[in-house]
């Protein structure tokens, strides 16, 4: 069984850096903008104006990291029953081609990778995550994903 508590911790501690990392961005964008080096010599100079640019893009950035922390630290983490339909906050284990694979329906961190690589970040407006929300073990999806159909089996909702 994974570890539901662990895998939020994990996330977040990305999200957190990822947050950090754009901060500082937004910082040094927002002081290029404003320096007076960045000042234009002639009507033909844009350098403040596109740091002032970049630094509107970072400060969305950092707001969209913000939300997406409080979504993760939010993420319902209880168990499901057997036969219980899959939501948010599901460990779904599926099968494709005869392989095993593992996803956790989170709310933000679409596309990362969990656990050493061993679970997968979904979300439900994504084709996969919206193909698994409501669906039980037993069932099988069959879901389009960058120009490929894939055909999965719903092994275990946790």
């Amino acid at each position: 069984m994974i570890d539901k508590q662990a895998l939020r911790d994990e996330l977040a501690r990305m999200i957190a850096a990822d947050l950090d990392t754009r901060e500082r961005a937004h910082r040094a964008a927002r002081e290029g903008a404003t320096h007076e080096e960045a000042r234009p010599e002639n009507d033909k100079d844009t350098r403040a104006l596109e740091q002032s640019y970049l630094a509107r893009g970072e400060a969305v950035r950092v707001e969209q990291l913000r939300t997406a922390l409080a979504d993760v630290q939010a993420t319902p983490l209880r168990a499901f029953r057997e036969g219980e339909r899959a939501a948010l906050g599901a460990v779904i284990t599926l099968e494709e081609d005869g392989e095993e694979l593992v996803i956790w329906l989170a709310p933000q961190g679409g596309g990362s990778r969990l656990a050493d690589g061993r679970v997968q970040v979904v979300t439900p407006p994504s084709p996969l995550g919206r193909a698994l929300l409501g669906k039980v073990a037993g069932d099988d999806v069959t879901v389009a994903v960058a120009g490929r159909t894939r055909e999965l089996s719903i092994l275990r909702v946790e």
